[in-house]
């Protein structure tokens, strides 16, 4: 038994999760948890969490989604069995920081960040200063001036690059900032980020 992430595209139409989730059925994977990444443009993005046999009906599983009218597949990946559902995760990230001690929260913040959106690298800058950092960031000089040339940007804003995310700590003076390489950010988890940024300025 292996659990995989299914990433999806589909029309914004009654009845196409039923027929996506059929297919998955046909295969014998079990639909664990789904997730609606983004929604507009009469299409929606979902995350569907799946429990397969084996690894060796992956493929299959991607043809027969596939199958569905007007249903593509950006993107599978294997995840550990007990992988928690991505909102509970981030409250428990959320959790985590209140709980910790008052000097080890940044730290907190990056790793949880980190893994909330399974990125390459997080950072923790106040300026040009590094922080905290999980992973090998861009080179900061770079990083700090792509983000004050981006200030007038929402940090959801569908014209951001889809291989970065940042929130901004105001109170703090901090930005937090994450990428990752092998699949587009979308905007549940920008959200995601940003809240969690929020909550991290008023801890700190």
């Amino acid at each position: 038994m292996i659990t995989v992430v299914v990433r999806v595209w589909l029309p914004d139409r009654p009845g196409a999760l039923g027929q996506v989730a059929s297919r998955i059925g046909a295969v014998r994977g079990d639909v664990l948890g789904i997730e609606i990444l983004e929604q507009g443009a009469d299409r929606v993005i979902d995350e569907l969490t799946v429990a397969l046999p084996g690894d060796d009906v992956v493929s299959l599983l991607i043809n027969e989604v596939d199958a569905v009218d007007g249903v593509s597949v950006e993107d599978v990946r294997s995840v550990e069995l007990d992988r928690a559902d991505p909102n509970l995760a981030a409250l428990a990230a959320g959790a985590a920081m209140a709980e910790s001690d008052p000097g080890e929260r940044i730290e907190v913040l990056c790793s949880s960040v980190q893994r909330l959106l399974e990125a390459d690298w997080s950072v923790v800058l106040r300026g040009v200063e590094v922080i905290a950092q999980v992973g090998d960031s861009p080179q900061v000089e770079w990083l700090t001036a792509f983000l004050a040339g981006s200030e007038h940007l929402n940090e959801v804003d569908e014209s951001l690059p889809n291989d970065l995310a940042w929130g901004h700590l105001i109170s703090s003076g901090l930005t937090v900032a994450c990428g990752r390489s092998n699949r587009v950010i979308h905007e549940r988890e920008r959200v995601r980020l940003s809240l969690l940024a929020r909550l991290a300025d008023a801890l700190l």
